[in-house]
């Protein structure tokens, strides 16, 4: 039996277009949160509770929060037609959130499930659809059974490293709510920690201290300076912000950012697919 029908298995039946209505409806009227405001959100853009569909998913990746190229070609410009990922205000016909229905909720979850059917951004999730292919999981059909979720499900105007410290601060200080609002109904098993920034920050978010170890094999080698070591991180999570989840979700993590550390090798990917592997194997018998 493959780990996806092993995760299936293990897993409680949902009612998830319920589940999915509340958690975007909660999204979206956090939109005017004083903290977003501040923080470059792009408010007209609609908040990204998951790339793929959450609710069939026993696998997540996770990252720190959507890219503006999500909604924005390299100009700026408003992603429009077959181009078009996610809903925005302009494409659903609304002056405000506060105008959106239960038809508008649909049609942004659509987006949200189809995702990896219709226009994904492949040159950033190709990589990390590596580092999980030995779960049996995968964004893609036929396989299928794998998302991603974002600690901050809003796309921002820059890029998180440009925002200030403050910015950042105050947008993960209601990260670890949004992570339990997505969570809590949702049947995933096993999530996949992409990068040190992402371990440090679900730490924070969660008050989970990961188990660490030091890996050899994923060191990166650096000309004249000493190589990046390779680090893994484990551990498994039953609540967050005070809010019990309906099972424990096991948490796998990495130091290595697949998509923007500079020199991670095919070799280094394979060694964290092989892990990621192993550890799935140990835990979903």
């Amino acid at each position: 039996m493959s780990l996806t029908r092993t995760l299936f298995a293990k897993a409680n039946s949902y009612t998830s277009s319920c589940f999915e209505s509340q958690t975007l409806a909660a999204l979206i009227n956090r939109l005017d949160d004083p903290v977003l405001c501040e923080s470059a959100v792009i408010r007209w853009g609609a908040p990204i509770p998951s790339f793929g569909d959450l609710f069939s998913a026993r696998v997540a990746t996770v990252g720190l929060n959507p890219s503006n190229r999500e909604f924005v070609d390299e100009l700026g410009n408003e992603l429009e037609g077959s181009s078009r990922r996610f809903h925005t205000l302009a494409s659903l016909g609304l002056e405000a959130w506060a105008d959106a229905d239960a038809r508008h909720l649909q049609l942004m979850l659509a987006s949200c499930r189809n995702y990896f059917t219709s226009n994904p951004y492949d040159r950033w999730f190709k990589r990390l659809d590596e580092a999980i292919a030995g779960t049996g999981s995968s964004y893609y059909e036929p396989l299928g059974g794998a998302c991603h979720i974002d600690l901050i499900p809003y796309a921002t105007s820059c890029k998180w490293t440009e925002l200030s410290h403050r910015q950042r601060t105050s947008l993960l200080m209601i990260g670890g709510e949004l992570l339990a609002l997505l969570l809590k109904d949702s049947p995933l098993q096993l999530l996949v920690l992409n990068g040190q920034s992402v371990v440090d920050q679900f730490q924070s978010a969660t008050g989970l201290a990961l188990e660490k170890e030091i890996m050899p094999s994923w060191s990166l080698p650096r000309t004249g300076t000493s190589d990046v070591t390779g680090t893994a991180y484990k551990g498994e999570l039953a609540s967050i912000a005070g809010i019990r989840l309906r099972r424990k979700v096991l948490v796998l993590g990495y130091n290595h950012n697949l998509q923007s550390s500079f020199g991670v090798t095919t070799h280094v990917l394979r060694r964290i697919r092989q892990w990621i592997e192993e550890v799935c194997r140990e835990n979903f018998k």
